[in-house]
């Protein structure tokens, strides 16, 4: 792929997640626990992760992230969201070359360690240990979410031709 036509590819990955990100941004908080959604932007991340390259999956989820909060977020929710995304997509990308893991087992790291990384800058911001208690919420949903998320994402990266076929 031509570096034109792979800025494109990225480009468009941007979009699809930051539309994603919207969708989900309509959805309510769910059982009255902030920042718990279901990540469907992750979708694009993962698939990008497997498609393209770490520094791609990287480039689409900081971007993502930094246009969500511009255009219907908040600063707060943008420092959250990428608390979470770093430690995720480390997590994914030392996780991806483990032979056994699929796309589903990575994406369930990357949903768990999203948690765990929103709840240590929470716990540091707010100046207290006791936001740690919601993790017993947090993981056990970061690993379901995680699980439909690399599900749909393993599905994708199967039936979608790699970007040099298309």
């Amino acid at each position: 792929m031509r570096k034109n036509q792979r800025i494109a590819y990225r480009g468009c990955l941007l979009a699809l997640a930051l539309v994603l990100s919207y969708l989900e941004s309509l959805v309510p908080v769910f059982y009255g626990i902030p920042g718990l959604r279901l990540g469907l932007a992750n979708i694009v991340t993962v698939y990008t992760l497997y498609r393209l390259s770490a520094a791609d999956a990287c480039f689409v989820s900081a971007g993502r992230i930094l246009l969500a909060a511009l255009l219907f977020g908040n600063v707060t929710t943008m420092i959250y969201s990428l608390a979470g995304a770093v430690l995720s997509i480390l997590v994914m990308i030392l996780a991806k070359p483990i032979p056994k893991l699929s796309a589903m087992g990575v994406s369930i790291l990357g949903g768990v360690f999203h948690n765990i990384g929103q709840v240590i800058v929470a716990a540091f911001l707010l100046k207290t240990g006791g936001i740690l208690t919601v993790l017993s919420v947090l993981l056990p949903v970061g690993a379901v979410t995680g699980a439909i998320i690399g599900v749909i994402a393993g599905i994708l990266i199967r039936r979608v031709p790699p970007e040099d076929d298309q």
